[in-house]
């Protein structure tokens, strides 16, 4: 799901904002810069930690799937394309349960990447080949 962020210019410059975004649940925050946009990170996801995204610089393309087990995953299950940009502070809720793939669409973009739990609070980080699922 995207929450839509916002974008107000005048004389002095512009701000992106997102007013809706309750930041509350945030443990941890890092950024992820792809060394091509011919490079996909991915598969990769959580059970149990959920993330939130947004383009800092450029755009990204982030492919999600909902995992139905995370021991041995249907190969045939089905991933749902987003496409966020710098130009709205708009973040994508990606909820427990899902792994993601992440492509930058230019050249130097950077992501920002906001997750619910502190870094080696949990063991919860799961890993695919990119060519897992049959999609």
């Amino acid at each position: 799901m995207i929450l839509k962020g916002n974008r107000h210019s005048d004389h002095r410059g512009t701000i992106t904002y997102n007013n809706d975004f309750d930041t509350s649940q945030i443990r941890r925050i890092y950024t992820i810069e792809n060394i091509s946009v011919d490079f996909i990170r991915g598969w990769q996801g959580h059970k149990i930690e959920q993330r939130w995204f947004a383009a800092m610089k450029g755009s990204f393309e982030i492919s999600a799937i909902q995992v139905d087990n995370f021991d041995q995953p249907s190969k045939d299950l089905k991933s749902t394309v987003y496409t966020i940009d710098d130009q709205f502070l708009s973040y994508l809720h990606i909820p427990a349960g899902y792994i993601t793939a992440i492509r930058a669409l230019q050249e130097e973009s950077k992501l920002l990447v906001l997750s619910d739990y502190g870094m080696g609070e949990i063991k919860d980080e799961y890993r695919f080949d990119l060519n897992y699922f049959n999609h």
